[in-house]
C-alpha cells in the first residue's frame, strides 16, 4: 500500500471510527495522533548519518586527499520534514479476561536513504492488560531502550549511539509485584539488524534458530503525581547471532557470535527538573546503532574455513537533565562512548566486521532550549560530538581496538518546529 492509499484509507474511515469512539460500541474506540514536524540543521563536518544526515550519530573520519586536506571538514546544512508521524490508539472489548488495547505508528521516514519521505512503520502491536499483567505482542521499542527514562533531546538520534535506539518485533511480558517490574520479553529483528558478511540483515538471528532475549526489573518510589518520583531498574539481554551457513570455501557451518548486554538505569522528577542516566556494556550490538560487531579468534580449519568468533565490548552512559516548566524548559545531554575491544584475542591478519570498528571513543555535550506554547513547539539545540578514530591493527592491538587515533568533531545547530496532533 502507498503512503497515498494509506492516508486516503485513513481519511475514508475516519467518520466511522469517531463515530463508534462517540457512541461507546461494545467498548470499541479509535484515537488518532502523532505531530508534524520540521528540522533545519547545520553540521560543522561531514557526517556518519541516516537520510540525508537527518538522523545524526557521528562525524566522519579522517579522509586525505592528495594534497593531506581533509576531504570530510566540510559543513552541511538540511531541511526537512520527514520525522512527521501519524498513530491511532485502539480501545477494544476485554478479551481471555484482559483489557485490551492496539496501537499503529508510522513515519515518513523511509525505509533507506533511496525510500526517503517513504510512509515506514514504527510501532504495531496488540496489548492484554490485566491488574499486574501485561503482554504485548507486536513491534515496539527493544526493551534496552527504556521507555520511562530516555533523553529528551530535540534530535531524531534520541541520544544515539549512547543510547540504545532499536523497534524490533516481540512478546514481551510484564509483572508488577508492587512497586517492582519485572520485564521478560523475546525479539527477533527488523529495520534495525546485526551486521554481517552481507551486511545489514536479520538472518543472521534467524539463522541462530533464537530470539533476542530480555530479562529486566525497575523499582518505583512513589507515583506518577508525586514529588519526588524516582525510577531505577536494569537487566540483561543475551544475543546470538549466525554471520554464516557457508564459508567463503563452499562448506556448511553454523558458527555463532554470542553476547550478553547489561544495562543499568535512573530516573529522578524533582519539582523544578527531571534527571535521567543510563549505562550499557554492550557486546556486538550494531543491532541498536551502536558502534561494535565481532572478530574472528580462531581459526579452527583453514582448509574448509571453519572460525570461532569473539564479541567486540563496548560501553557507553549518558545523562540528560532538564527543567520541568511547561512553557520554557532548558535541557542538557551528555554521553560518553569506549571501545573496549574484543572478548578474546584476536587472530593477526584478520579484520573486525561491525559499525563504527574504527572508533576508539565518543563523547557528545548537547544543550537545548525548548519553547512551547498551545500545541506547538520551537526548539533549539547545539549538538557538539567528538570522536576517536584510528586504525584496527589487530598485531599493535590484540583484542581489535584501535590504534594511532585522531580526534574530530563536528558541531550541529537544530531548529525543530512541532505541531502536535
Amino acid at each position: 500500500m502507498g503512503t497515498r492509499d494509506l492516508l486516503l484509507l485513513i481519511t475514508l474511515s475516519l467518520p466511522a471510527f469517531l463515530e463508534a469512539q462517540e457512541q461507546g460500541t461494545d467498548n470499541y474506540g479509535i484515537r488518532f495522533g502523532g505531530f508534524i514536524k520540521s528540522d533545519f540543521f547545520y553540521d560543522s563536518r561531514q557526517t556518519v548519518a541516516a537520510r540525508e544526515g537527518h538522523f545524526l550519530l557521528w562525524p566522519a573520519g579522517p579522509l586525505m586527499d592528495a594534497g593531506n586536506d581533509d576531504i570530510n571538514a566540510a559543513s552541511s546544512f538540511n531541511f526537512l520534514a520527514i520525522q512527521t508521524r501519524l498513530n491511532a490508539t485502539v480501545s477494544a472489548p476485554e478479551a481471555f479476561g484482559f483489557r485490551t488495547s492496539g496501537h499503529v505508528e508510522g513515519a515518513f521516514f523511509g525505509h533507506s536513504n533511496d525510500d526517503i519521505n517513504g510512509f515506514r512503520l514504527r510501532h504495531a502491536f496488540v496489548k492484554f492488560e490485566g491488574e499486574n499483567t501485561e503482554l504485548l505482542f507486536g513491534q515496539f521499542w527493544n526493551p534496552l531502550f527504556v521507555t520511562s527514562s530516555f533523553p529528551d533531546v530535540v534530535s531524531f538520534n534520541t541520544g544515539c549511539p549512547f543510547q540504545p535506539f532499536s523497534r524490533n518485533p516481540q512478546i514481551r511480558l510484564t509483572q508488577a509485584f508492587g512497586n517492582i517490574r519485572i520485564i521478560a520479553a523475546a525479539l527477533s529483528q527488523r529495520d534495525f539488524s546485526s551486521i554481517g558478511p552481507a551486511g545489514t540483515s536479520s538472518s543472521y538471528l534467524r539463522n541462530a534458530v533464537m530470539p533476542d532475549m530480555h530479562l529486566q526489573a525497575h523499582y518505583t518510589i512513589g507515583s506518577a503525581d508525586a514529588r519526588p518520583l524516582i525510577i531505577i531498574g536494569g537487566g540483561a539481554a543475551y544475543k546470538e547471532i549466525v554471520p554464516e551457513i557457508v564459508t567463503a570455501e563452499l562448506y556448511k557451518t553454523d558458527a555463532s557470535v554470542q553476547g550478553t548486554t547489561y544495562m543499568g538505569f535512573a530516573r529522578a522528577v524533582f519539582q523544578p527538573l527531571t534527571i535521567k542516566a543510563q549505562y550499557v556494556l554492550g557486546r556486538n550490538v550494531t543491532d541498536l546503532l551502536m558502534p561494535g560487531g565481532y572478530g574472528i579468534r580462531q581459526i579452527t580449519d583453514a582448509e574448509r574455513g571453519m572460525v570461532k568468533y569473539a564479541p567486540m565490548q563496548t560501553s557507553s552512559f549518558w545523562l540528560d537533565l532538564h527543567t520541568n516548566g511547561q512553557a520554557f524548559q532548558f535541557g542538557l545531554f551528555m554521553g560518553m562512548y569506549g571501545n573496549r575491544g574484543a572478548t578474546d584475542d584476536l587472530v593477526e591478519g584478520t579484520g573486525i566486521t561491525g559499525l563504527g570498528t574504527d572508533i576508539r571513543s565518543l563523547y557528545r555535550i548537547s544543550p537545548r532550549i525548548v519553547f512551547n506554547s498551545g500545541r506547538a513547539r520551537f526548539a533549539f539545540e547545539t549538538e557538539y560530538t567528538g570522536a576517536n578514530f584510528g586504525s584496527v591493527n589487530i598485531s599493535e592491538n590484540s583484542r581489535g581496538i584501535p590504534v594511532n587515533t585522531q580526534e574530530v568533531s563536528n558541531l550541529r545547530l537544530l531548529l525543530g518546529v512541532y505541531l502536535f496532533l
